[in-house]
C-alpha cells in the first residue's frame, strides 16, 4: 500500500530548559522516520529557581547550537521547520529578549509554547505514538511538568506545574524532602482532576527512568516507546534510585552524566504521581512535543491512520517487491486465523496479522544466508510506534516463521519474556501461512486467489481452483502446508 501523499522532510526544534534539540524527520504519509536527532544538553533553565533568569552559559550553548542547526537545515531545505521554546524561555524574566537574540543570530523565529500548549503538544505526540493510549500524559521538562488527560484520541485541558528539576534544584542540589514536600503542594490542588489508572510518561528525565529500570532489571527489549511498569515497580525503582551511587547510574548503558543528575528528582516526582493520582501502570512515551507539532500538520485523512499499518507498510514496501501482496496474503489466511486462539484480543490480533502481511516480503532484498535473523531483529526493532514490546515480539516470531525459523527463533529468551505459549503459537501459525502463501503462488496476487485454506473440524484444507489444480503439486508446497498443519495440530487434507 503506497504512502498517501509523496514523502517530505520536516524539521523540529525543541528549545527545552533542559536540552535544546532538533529533529529532522521523513515522512511518508502517516509513516514517520527520523533521518536526525541532534541534541545539546544546554541547561537553559538551569538558573531559574536562584536568578529568575536564564543561565548565561546555557545561552551560549544555546546559540551555538542554534546556529549549527540553522545551517543544517539550509542545506537540508525541508519543507516545513517548527521551532518551539518550552518552559525555561517561557518563564525567565530574560526570555523575550532571548528569543529575539535567537533570531537575529540564526534567523530562527522561535514560537514560545504556553503550558497549556505545551501540554497539548505532549498529549498529541503521545497519540500520534500509541492512538490507543488513555489516561493522563505527564510531561516532564527541565523546569516544568505538564498534566494532560487524553481518551478516546481527544485531548484535554492541560496544567502547568513548577516541577521540574531546575524549579526545586537549590544550591546544594537535590533535596529529596523539598522536592517532596513541593510535588505534594501541587499535586494535590489537581489530583481530583487528573486521577488516572495509566500515566503516559514524557520527556527526557522520564526515559532515563525506563533505562535505568530495563538496565537494572534486564528487560530483553530496550526501547523506551511503550515501554510499561507497575506503580509497584516504579516505586521500587525510585527507591533503588535513591540508594544508588552517581557512579552506578553513570554506568547505564546510554544514560549521560547530566540526564543521570535529574534522575532522583524525577524518581521522587514520579512517587508522588504514584500517591496523589491513584496511578497503577506507567507507560514511557519516547513521542512528546516535537512529534505533537509535527502531527498537528497532517492532514485529517493522513493523521487518522494507524502509525503500526503505516510503519509497517511503508517498511515492507520498500524492501518488498510485490506491492500487491500484503493485501492478498491478508485476506487468503484469514480462515486460518479465524480458527486460532486470540492473542490480544479481535481487533488488535486483525491489526497485527494485517502489519505482519505489509512485511511479509521484507526478506526479499537481504542475503539468504542471513535473511532470518535479520529480518527478524529488523521486525523486533523497527522504529514503527503503535506496538507494545509484546506485539513486537508477536510480529518478529511471525516474519521468522514466514522465512523458515524454528519456533525458538534466534531470540527465545526474549521471546519467552514478552510473549505467551499461545500467542506465540498464533505467531508462528500466522508467519507459516505467510511462507505458505507467498511459496505456492510465487509471491503472486493472481496465483493466490486460486488457492484457498481452510480449516474443517481437525483438518487443514489446502484447495485450488478448477484448472489450478498444478498450484498444489510441489513438494516444497506440501511441506510449507504440513508443517502450518503441524503447528495448529491439525491433519493436512489437500
Amino acid at each position: 500500500m503506497a504512502p498517501a501523499q509523496p514523502p517530505r522532510e520536516v524539521a523540529v526544534i525543541d528549545i527545552g530548559s533542559n536540552s535544546v534539540r532538533m529533529v529532522l524527520y521523513r515522512l511518508e504519509g502517516r509513516a514517520v522516520w527520523t533521518v536526525l536527532n541532534e541534541k545539546v544538553l544546554a541547561g537553559l533553565g538551569r538558573d531559574l529557581a536562584s536568578t529568575g533568569r536564564l543561565s548565561p552559559e546555557g545561552c551560549a550553548m544555546t546559540l551555538t547550537a542554534l546556529r549549527r542547526f540553522a545551517a543544517v537545515l539550509d542545506g537540508v531545505k525541508p519543507q516545513a521547520l517548527f521551532v518551539a521554546a518550552t518552559a525555561a524561555v517561557r518563564d525567565a524574566a530574560d526570555g523575550p529578549e532571548f528569543r529575539d537574540r535567537i533570531a537575529a543570530e540564526t534567523g530562527l523565529q522561535p514560537r514560545i509554547l504556553s503550558g497549556e500548549d505545551e501540554a497539548r503538544y505532549a498529549a498529541l505526540g503521545v497519540l500520534a505514538g500509541a492512538p490507543a493510549a488513555r489516561g493522563v500524559v505527564a510531561d516532564m521538562g527541565g523546569a516544568s511538568l505538564e498534566l494532560i488527560r487524553i481518551d478516546d484520541g481527544g485531548v484535554g485541558r492541560g496544567v502547568t506545574l513548577p516541577l521540574g528539576p531546575f524549579s526545586l534544584t537549590g544550591k546544594k542540589g537535590f533535596d529529596a524532602p523539598r522536592v517532596r514536600g513541593a510535588a505534594d503542594k501541587a499535586l494535590s490542588r489537581v489530583a481530583d482532576a487528573y486521577r488516572t489508572p495509566t500515566l503516559h510518561a514524557v520527556g527526557g528525565a522520564w526515559r532515563s527512568l525506563a533505562q535505568v529500570r530495563m538496565a537494572f532489571g534486564d528487560h530483553p527489549l530496550r526501547i523506551v516507546h511503550q515501554f510499561a511498569m507497575s506503580a509497584d515497580e516504579a516505586r521500587d525503582l525510585a527507591r533503588l534510585i535513591g540508594r544508588a551511587s552517581p557512579g552506578s547510574l553513570d554506568k547505564v548503558p546510554g544514560l549521560s552524566k547530566k540526564r543521570a543528575e535529574t534522575l532522583p528528582h524525577a524518581a521522587v516526582v514520579l512517587d508522588r504521581l504514584i500517591e496523589h493520582l491513584g496511578l497503577k501502570r506507567i507507560e514511557f512515551s519516547a513521542w512528546g512535543v516535537r512529534e505533537g507539532l509535527l502531527f498537528e500538520s497532517l492532514d485529517v485523512e493522513t493523521a487518522g491512520a494507524d502509525p503500526l499499518l503505516a510503519g509497517s507498510a511503508a517498511l515492507g514496501l520498500r524492501q518488498g517487491v510485490s506491492p500487491a501482496l500484503p493485501a492478498a496474503l491478508d485476506a487468503w489466511i484469514a480462515p486460518i486465523l479465524s480458527a486460532l486462539p486470540a492473542a490480544f484480543g479481535p481487533d488488535r490480533d486483525a491489526v497485527l496479522a494485517h502489519a505482519a502481511c505489509n512485511l511479509a516480503d521484507l526478506g526479499a532484498r537481504l542475503h539468504p544466508d542471513h535473511r532470518v535473523e535479520l529480518v527478524f531483529d529488523q521486525v523486533l526493532r523497527a522504529p514503527v510506534p503503535g506496538q507494545t514490546h509484546s506485539e513486537r515480539a508477536f510480529l518478529a516470531t511471525a516474519l521468522n516463521a514466514r522465512y523458515g525459523g524454528g519456533s525458538a527463533t534466534p531470540e527465545p529468551q526474549t521471546m519467552a519474556r514478552l510473549l505467551s505459549p499461545a500467542a506465540a503459537t498464533r505467531a508462528r501459525a500466522l508467519g507459516l501461512a505467510m511462507r505458505l502463501g507467498c511459496d505456492l503462488s510465487g509471491r503472486s496476487p493472481e496465483l493466490l486467489s486460486n488457492a484457498s485454506l481452510q480449516v474443517d473440524g481437525g483438518a487443514l484444507r489446502l484447495a485450488a481452483a478448477p484448472d489450478y489444480s498444478d498450484l498444489l503439486l510441489g513438494e516444497q508446497t506440501r511441506r510449507r502446508a504440513r508443517a502450518l498443519a503441524e503447528t495448529m495440530d491439525l491433519t493436512l487434507v489437500l
